[in-house]
């Protein structure tokens, strides 16, 4: 087991981690392979399958294969035409190429990655989609390389968890969004009993589980960071002490 040490040393694992599985995809890269991408009785509960048929044969192979999430964001952000979307931690880009044909051409949606692999990946899948309006953006989600007041609606995949700051992203979040903007991300909520082994194992944080806010945490870190109106919805369960979960809040 391999023991958490400062943020530096997180990120820098959780980079090791997505790079390998960018250049691995349709391997073993699965966000939880080391908790198992199922449950106990073999549903998947990471992955491309948590996107119904239809929404997946929309997308490039190659962006589906990459998609190490907990949920589908875009299922509950209710985007309109028009709008600008951010993905924070967009990976091999399932959620940002899907933003963009719902927002269509006279919107956008921003993809931001910290790593290069992702990155290539997520670019390459824009391409072979045929998708104009999306930009893939390289930075950490605790320092989102756009204005203030720029974007419409925040989305995430199970990303939010691997952070090392997460009132740093909520309130950087909080500070792109619009008046009247909307966070709508899917995350793994971690039960108040998770047990201190699990909270200090390297492998289980990059996995998405050890990092994991608890609801009552999250919840006090978006309203901290200035937005209201929070709602945590679970939908299933992903490991013996955590839940995926819907997380929604609105910009004042």
């Amino acid at each position: 087991m391999a023991e958490l040490t400062g943020k530096t040393d997180v990120r820098e694992a959780v980079r090791a981690r997505y790079a390998a599985a960018a250049t691995n995809v349709g391997g073993s890269g699965c966000c939880g392979s080391e908790v198992g991408c199922g449950d106990k009785d073999d549903n998947e509960v990471f992955g491309q399958a948590l996107y119904d048929g239809a929404t997946r044969d929309e997308l490039p192979e190659a962006a589906q294969l990459a998609s190490l999430g907990c949920g589908n964001p875009t299922a509950v952000a209710a985007l309109h035409e028009g709008e600008t979307v951010l993905d924070l931690g967009s990976g091999g880009g399932i959620d940002v190429l899907l933003s963009a044909r719902r927002v269509g051409p006279a919107g956008k949606a921003y993809g931001l990655d910290m790593t290069d692999e992702m990155l290539e990946l997520a670019r390459r899948n824009a391409r072979d989609a045929g998708a104009d309006n999306v930009e893939f953006l390289k930075g950490e989600i605790e320092a989102i390389p756009l204005p203030d007041a720029s974007v419409d609606v925040v989305i995430s995949n199970c990303v939010i968890n691997l952070s090392g700051d997460k009132p740093q992203v909520l309130r950087e979040a909080a500070r792109v969004l619009r008046p009247g903007g909307r966070f709508a991300v899917s995350d793994v909520i971690a039960d108040e009993g998770m047990d201190d082994a699990t909270r200090n194992d390297m492998q289980q944080w990059t996995g998405c589980i050890a990092g994991a806010l608890t609801q009552r945490e999250f919840v006090a870190y978006l309203e901290a960071a200035g937005l209201t109106g929070v709602e945590v919805e679970e939908t299933h369960r992903v490991h013996e002490h955590a839940v995926s979960a819907i997380v929604r809040a609105r910009k004042p």
